[in-house]
């Protein structure tokens, strides 16, 4: 007789599924490493769907501790540098002041760029949630010499915000400064009385501006400055001239209710500004952050500036691949997939669903690779044709506008097989929390109707795309199956390399570990 274990059937070969996602779900746990690199990629520590935000910091501070602080510090590198994080690199950062100095001192830098996340590091430790409720001794002497060392711009952006206000981190570690200059400068900050002759001319400036709104010209200082000033038209305009990418992306809405776009010679301006592929670069912009722009912008915003913003998304995506051979892309539209992408905020929750992002992704995979098969489902396939030639923010919208059912991961697979569909790429594009799904084996039906896949495309790959924070998968990670996190457009280049077979399924930990921490 012969050996049944040797001649098992490739689906009784499937891995045992070893978890339950938070939906209830057969699925099968990350390694350590993959957790800490997808929570650190996608959590914004607010409160999801399926997690509240305290369970996030609990989940990732476990996995932190579980792993060698080297890799801990990769991670928070790469969430910063590639995923454009903010809230969880600076969480890992206060989590390696407590468990490895070493480590803590090398990133510091990489870490902390500018005062928003000089802000966050200092909240975090301050909040006891990483075990301590001080700076420490080395972190405290960091801080003071970023304080030094930051330019007079990045001193005056790190004054605005609050909790803690930069104010309070003077106050906290007590910078001496290294001259005249930035002793006038701290004292100005703190409220102090200072020598305005040594103060940086914006500020000198943005004092007598103070003193006289009317008719003198607008100093280029952070905006959120200027906001409490009864302002005129024309200094709304140069207001709207001086402002960075970002800061006029978010705040088209405002210009147009100041009269900024009465004149067509400044819209042209604006538009000119917003498509700046150099600036677009420059502001590490998420592809969703132009959608938000895009759904949030009033009636009074011309014409021209929504358009501007849709041609800035063609751009922000630019760099996104062509893949080999023939690609699907599978966007979930479930009922959770409605939920904020950066989670729940008191007062600040965004517009932009997971479901829009998902959108997002199939469309700017859509856009450079026109035969792009998108497959949006939730507990079944919906039929969709879409005109890869259509500009991505609305091919988005479109894929926004289905679903809110339960969630079937395994839907467009089982569909694909029941056609009999030749494929080379499988892209789904979900929160990952499958639970309507119908098997009775013990691995999950994503996996079954995989491996049915598979028999009839033997070279196909399979890559189950995150998009928020979560510890398990229905796919686990072999040869042809690539999970991954994030909702950056660095995802792309990986995804990209491993269907080109140039990295194995484990690359994205790989990734990590090849940053260098001292350069």
């Amino acid at each position: 007789m012969s050996n049944s274990n040797l001649f098992a059937s490739r689906k009784q070969q499937l891995k045992r599924t070893d978890t339950t996602n938070h939906a209830g779900g057969k699925a099968y746990t990350l390694s350590d490493k993959q957790k800490l690199a997808q929570l650190a990629a996608t959590g914004t520590l607010n409160t999801t769907f399926y997690t509240t935000a305290g369970e996030q910091l609990d989940e990732l501070l476990d996995v932190a501790i579980s792993v060698e602080p080297e890799f801990v510090a990769k991670t928070a590198i790469y969430a910063r540098q590639h995923g454009h994080m903010k809230d969880t690199p600076a969480l890992l950062l206060a989590v390696l002041a407590s468990t490895s100095l070493p480590h803590f001192e090398m990133i510091f830098p990489k870490i902390i760029g500018n005062g928003r996340m000089l802000r966050n590091f200092v909240q975090i430790m301050r909040s006891g949630a990483t075990g301590r409720t001080s700076l420490g001794t080395r972190p405290k002497k960091l801080v003071q010499s970023w304080l030094n060392s930051a330019s007079d711009e990045l001193l005056l952006r790190a004054s605005v915000g609050n909790s803690p206000s930069l104010t309070d981190v003077i106050k906290m570690v007590h910078p001496t400064p290294v001259n005249k200059q930035r002793n006038a400068l701290f004292a100005w900050i703190l409220g102090k009385p200072s020598d305005v002759e040594l103060l940086p001319q914006k500020v000198r400036d943005l004092m007598a501006l103070q003193e006289n709104p009317n008719g003198m010209s607008v100093p280029d200082v952070p905006f959120q400055m200027l906001t409490s000033l009864e302002l005129s038209k024309e200094q709304w305009v140069q207001i709207a001239l001086n402002g960075g990418w970002q800061m006029v992306r978010m705040n088209l809405n405002t210009f147009a209710r100041h009269g900024v776009f009465d004149n067509g010679e400044m819209v042209n301006a604006i538009v000119s500004k917003l498509i700046d592929r150099k600036s677009i670069a420059r502001a590490r912009v998420f592809p969703y952050q132009l959608f938000a722009a895009w759904k949030n912008m009033d009636a009074g915003v011309p014409k021209k500036i929504r358009e501007a913003i849709a041609v800035a998304m063609e751009l922000a995506i630019i760099n996104v691949p062509e893949f080999r051979g023939r690609v699907v892309v599978c966007p979930d539209v479930s009922g959770s997939m409605y939920s904020p992408v950066t989670g729940y905020r008191k007062g600040s929750t965004t517009k932009v669903t997971c479901i829009d992002v998902a959108g997002l992704m199939a469309a700017a995979v859509l856009r450079k690779n026109k035969g792009a098969l998108i497959m949006p489902f939730d507990t079944k396939v919906h039929k969709l044709a879409l005109c890869a030639d259509t500009k991505v923010v609305r091919n988005a919208e479109i894929l926004a506008r289905f679903g809110g059912g339960g969630t079937t991961c395994s839907a467009p697979l089982a569909e694909l097989n029941r056609k009999k569909a030749l494929v080379d790429l499988v892209i789904l594009v979900s929160d990952n929390e499958s639970w309507a799904d119908y098997t009775w084996s013990d691995s999950t039906q994503v996996m079954e109707e995989w491996e049915k896949l598979k028999r009839r495309n033997p070279d196909a790959k399979l890559v189950c795309l995150d998009i928020v924070p979560s510890t398990s998968t229905p796919a686990y990670d072999r040869p042809d199956v690539l999970n991954i996190g994030g909702f950056s457009d660095a995802v792309f280049e990986q995804i990209a390399k491993f269907a080109s077979g140039r990295i194995d399924p484990d690359h994205w930990v790989g990734e990590i570990e090849k940053i260098k921490l001292l350069t």
